[in-house]
């Protein structure tokens, strides 16, 4: 919504909306958010609202506790299941200190001005998401539990696909709150699915997948379901992948994703702990098509990052396949703009395709390590982020 404050003042007393809710996340990608009534709404846009940061996962250890959200107004979406009549809206928002400075581990600032310093290289930076959840059957006081809500396999239809009816509405929400999804499916395992989203401006497709993981709980839990999107729910079938799609293009006209790719595969074992950040993760790389090794293919699904047929790997757009819908969106695509950059900055030649570089961690702790000692991550991220986000 682009519009002054006057006019969304006036758009909100037409709309009788009577909920607002300010809506942020924590350093490791989990939502959170505090509601505010009409009235208040001048005073956040102006001067923030106070929280309580110290209860906050990564922004109460070593930062002061009292921090402000700040909403952006250009984020604000009507929330389709609310009552019509004193209608909720929300708003994502910033968080600063409050003198308005920004905060280190306020990572939509992170993946900003990732964004903002390709922009100064010319280089423009889309991404596209693909991100698989299980739905499983709730006990009689509404817990989940490890029963999936079918038994159906990749892409069948009805009636052994009882997923359907879930997978639509959610689509038809998420166009409500003006996210177009591409297509939807039945994924490989029982009860799994899968929703993929066009490309667009990185901070864009990160909000979006904050909303997306949100729409999918919201939903699932009103036909009495719950959305898991772990990396491995079950032992014994296909993980939940997170595939980010990125296309990097330069205003010259250079070719330069090859070089993206390269800067990708060689900071992707230090960096993986912003893609991967649950014991789970590591449970779910070799097995099926999850990747275990670095390297990049055309056709092989089980590589860490795959040039699909439809282009090569100068003119259209890398599908890195390591990321789990745990991963803070935000911290994973600023991470690959990074990344990214360097390979293009120093022109890194992409090696030959299914060529073995690494191996990705075989543990957590083995990925967070590799993060704090990193030069690089350290460089681009700062150290304040990676000891919080790490810890």
């Amino acid at each position: 919504m682009d519009c002054s404050l006057s006019e969304f003042m006036q758009y909100v007393e037409e709309e009788d909306i009577k909920f607002i809710r300010l809506a942020f996340c924590d350093v490791h990608g989990v939502s959170k958010n505090i509601s505010i009534m009409p009235h208040m709404l001048e005073e956040a846009v102006m001067n923030g609202i106070a929280i309580n940061a110290s209860l906050i996962p990564g922004f109460g250890e070593d930062i002061q506790s009292d921090l402000f959200l700040h909403p952006d107004i250009s984020t604000t979406t009507l929330l389709p299941w609310r009552p019509e009549n004193g209608k909720v809206i929300r708003m994502l928002c910033d968080v600063t200190l409050q003198d308005k400075t920004p905060v280190a581990v306020d990572t939509r600032k992170v993946l900003k001005d990732a964004v903002s310093k390709a922009k100064e290289k010319g280089i423009d930076f889309k991404f596209g998401t693909r991100i698989e959840f299980y739905l499983f059957k709730t006990d009689e006081e509404g817990n989940p539990t490890k029963i999936p809500c079918d038994n159906a396999g990749y892409m069948d239809i009805a009636p052994l696909d009882k997923c359907e009816n879930v997978r639509r509405e959610i689509c038809l929400t998420l166009e409500r709150m003006g996210i177009l999804p591409i297509n939807s499916h039945h994924e490989a395992g029982p009860g799994q699915n899968q929703i993929d989203f066009a490309s667009s401006d990185p901070v864009k497709a990160a909000d979006n997948v904050v909303t997306y993981i949100s729409v999918v709980k919201t939903i699932a839990a009103r036909y009495g379901l719950y959305a898991d999107f772990t990396p491995k729910p079950l032992e014994k079938a296909p993980g939940n992948g997170f595939h980010i799609n990125v296309l990097a293009t330069s205003g010259s006209g250079e070719q330069v994703l090859p070089s993206a790719i390269a800067g990708l595969l060689e900071h992707i074992r230090c960096s993986t702990i912003f893609f991967n950040n649950s014991e789970l993760s590591y449970k779910r790389f070799g097995e099926d098509s999850a990747p275990r090794n670095i390297s990049w293919a055309g056709e092989n699904r089980g590589q860490l990052i795959r040039i699909p047929p439809s282009g090569k790997a100068g003119h259209h757009y890398a599908q890195l396949r390591s990321p789990d819908a745990l991963a803070n969106p935000y911290l994973a695509m600023a991470m690959m703009i990074y990344s990214c950059l360097d390979g293009i900055e120093k022109k890194k030649v992409l090696p030959a395709a299914g060529t073995r570089i690494d191996s990705l961690p075989d543990s957590l702790e083995e990925a967070k390590s590799l993060a704090l000692a990193d030069p690089f991550v350290i460089s681009v991220f700062g150290e304040e982020l990676v000891k919080q986000y790490c810890r």
